[in-house]
Order: C-alpha cells, then sequence, then structure tokens
C-alpha cells in the first residue's frame, strides 16, 4: 500500500497532523515507537501552559489566536474539557525579558493584559510572593491544557477519519524515492507520496541532514501537596511563571489529588540518547525547586508526592523549526520547540497537513523557517 502522507512520531504536534490530514480525506498513517500518549517524550504531565502575550516574540500572537480556536473545536467535537482558563500570572523585572515581552506582545497585538502592583497582587493572589521592586502582568485569557487527554482526542479523532496508527514500532529511517518516500522500522518498509516528522527528541536523528544542531535537555515536574484554597483552580489560582536571578520558573494550580506542580523552565541536563533517558531526580534541581516554593509560594507546605523528568529539544535560537525540507519539498517537519511548543501543537499540526498536502498554509510561519539559521 502507498499512502498519502505518513507521520512519523504521535505525540502532541503529530497527533494533530494525523487529525487533520485524515479529516482532508489523505490516507495517512502515523507511526510511534510508543502508544500515545505516553511519559516518554515531551507531551506529559497532565498539564501544560497557554497564553497569547507571547513574551518570546510578538509573531507568535497570530498561531496562537488560531491554536485557541483550534483547541476550542477539539473540546466541541470531542465534547470534553481540554482547555482551563485560569489565567496566566507571570512576575519578573521591569526592564527583564518577561514582563517587558508581555507588554509587547499585548501592545502590538491589542491583547488584554493587566499590570499588577505589588499591592494588587496581595489582594487578589495572596499565595504568591513578589521581589521588591519587581513587576506583574496577569493574562486572564490564558491557562492551561490537559496534555495527555490533548493529544488522545486527536488520536481518537485521526481515526474516526481513518487514519491508521502503528505503534510499539520505532522508526530507523527514511528515504525519497522516484515517487515519494520509504519509511523503515525494525520490521516494516511504508511508502508514501509525503513524509511529516514529528519526532520530538528523536528529530535530530531523523533531520541530520538540515545540519542544525537540536540539543535535548532532561527536564524535572515537581508536585507538592497542598491544603491551602489559595493554590487550586477552583480558589481562582491561576498558573503562575517567575523570571528570577536564579532561574525561570513556573507552575500550575491544583487540581486534584496530585498537588501544585511546579517546575524549573530554565537549565536541564543534556540528554545523550532520548531513549536511555535517565528518569532519577537531580538533587540540586530539586533543591533549587523547593526554594523557589518556599520563598515564593510559602503557603504551599505539603512534601513533593510526585516527581516526572521529560525533554526539550532546543533549537540553535529557541525558536520552533517548521518548514518543508529545503531538498525534498515533500518532506516537512516540526522540530525543536525549544519547550515552549504543546500550546501551539493545534495549529502546527494544522499547518503541517497544509505543507504535507501542498496547500497554502492559513497561517504566517516565515519567522519559524529553517533558512534562518542555514543561511549565512
Amino acid at each position: 500500500m502507498v499512502y498519502d502522507v505518513i507521520v512519523i512520531g504521535c505525540g502532541g504536534v503529530g497527533s494533530v497532523a494525523l487529525y487533520h490530514l485524515a479529516a482532508r480525506g489523505a490516507r495517512v498513517l502515523g507511526i510511534d515507537q510508543f502508544p500515545p500518549p505516553h511519559d516518554r517524550g515531551s507531551s506529559h504531565g497532565e498539564t501544560r501552559v497557554i497564553r497569547q502575550a507571547y513574551f518570546e516574540h510578538p509573531d507568535y500572537v497570530p498561531l496562537l489566536k488560531r491554536a485557541y480556536e483550534l483547541w476550542s473545536e477539539l473540546e466541541q467535537r470531542q465534547s470534553q474539557r481540554l482547555y482551563h482558563q485560569c489565567g496566566v500570572l507571570e512576575i519578573g523585572p521591569p526592564d527583564g525579558e518577561v514582563v517587558p515581552g508581555v507588554l509587547h506582545s499585548a501592545r502590538e497585538h491589542d491583547l488584554n493584559v493587566e499590570e499588577l502592583t505589588a499591592s494588587d497582587l496581595q489582594q487578589r493572589f495572596p499565595g504568591f510572593r513578589m521581589p521588591d521592586g519587581f513587576a506583574a502582568v496577569f493574562e486572564q485569557h490564558g491557562g492551561f491544557l490537559r496534555v495527555e487527554d490533548c493529544v488522545l482526542a486527536h488520536i481518537q479523532q485521526a481515526q474516526r477519519q481513518g487514519a491508521e496508527l502503528s505503534v510499539s514500532e520505532a522508526v530507523t529511517g527514511w528515504r525519497t524515492t522516484s515517487d515519494g518516500v520509504m519509511v523503515e522500522t525494525a520490521g516494516h518498509r511504508y511508502q508514501a507520496r509525503s513524509l511529516v516528522v514529528t519526532a520530538g527528541a528523536w528529530a535530530a536523528g531523523l533531520l541530520a541532514d538540515l545540519d542544525v544542531e537540536l540539543k535535548v535537555l532532561r527536564k524535572h515536574l515537581h508536585w507538592y501537596g497542598n491544603d491551602n484554597r489559595c493554590y487550586r483552580e477552583e480558589g481562582g489560582c491561576p498558573v503562575f511563571f517567575y523570571e528570577l536571578p536564579e532561574g525561570l520558573f513556573y507552575g500550575f494550580p491544583q487540581t486534584d489529588d496530585l498537588g501544585v506542580k511546579v517546575a524549573e523552565h530554565s537549565g536541564g541536563e543534556p540528554v545523550a540518547d532520548p531513549s536511555r533517558l535517565d528518569r532519577v531526580m537531580d538533587i540540586e534541581e530539586a533543591q533549587r525547586s523547593e526554594r523557589f516554593v518556599e520563598t515564593r509560594l510559602p503557603g504551599v507546605v505539603g512534601p513533593r508526592i510526585r516527581h516526572e523528568t521529560c525533554m526539550y529539544t532546543m533549537s540553535p535560537d529557541g525558536h520552533f523549526l517548521v518548514d518543508r525540507h529545503p531538498r525534498w519539498p515533500n518532506v516537512c517537519f516540526a522540530a525543536g520547540l525549544s519547550g515552549h511548543g504543546f500550546k501551539f501543537a493545534s495549529v502546527l499540526g494544522e499547518l503541517l497537513a497544509d505543507l504535507a498536502l501542498q496547500q497554502t498554509p492559513q497561517v504566517p510561519y516565515e519567522f519559524l523557517r529553517v533558512g534562518r539559521l542555514t543561511l549565512s
């Protein structure tokens, strides 16, 4: 059988591409070495942040607006709540990266963002402590996505549209042919007219001929026990993000018995082989997270009750790589999402479906194309 498109990697972005391709009538096969959703890559751990006033760069905002629309459409199709609008609180130096970046994107794209004084913060969000001289902003139209539920929903929707899925099958390589591509696994060869690579931490090996360094980092997620209502979603607690001299930290309100989730966005240990990820807790990193909780979330007094690891796949400049292959126009990819990609999964998957089917993308993505890193 010759497929119209093969998707390698069916996690956050790949599951979306699989759905959109199938929904457009393509004969599509998804291949994943683990049954999605799984905890072996980057799209797990219960929750992921979603926000529009993007401090990383205002060019992401049009993609985010479309992403919000697509997440809402998925909720309606699935009859399931996936997005929780609890707001996003961001705290940092007034001349830092985060707060000025949020305000810049908000101004450029006419987004509703509130600037909070220390007094405002204490009154509205009493569980959080802000260093002297720092600034705070609050984006009401932000919150979190249920990450595993989102992946599973897209997989289910894709299969309802006729997509095929092969799991527990690792791709060993791919090559172009006279009429398409050949994808090889340990036990099979699959043919298709086009290929989508959304392999997360394994993308470096599958896209080695791009000559772009993709560095994989091990990251840690921690959950702390909590009995304080001000850190619960129903108590009005937002998603939070701190830019501090000692690092970037973020977290989520408690939504169940797992407690308050906290992680460090900065740092990370290099991973030589993502298939052999060390899942043992890093003591120094854990101590940094504990100090953050003690100083900035003083009402969280419970012990750590859960720890998980995931991976960031970092591009050289921290921005995504989304493009057609410069040599093979029937091959497209999303890689190097650099630890801030899941919120975009809905729109990136749609974009990759456009590229794979040689259709005109509906969102601006030129700033994410690979040429920015390969042109001298």
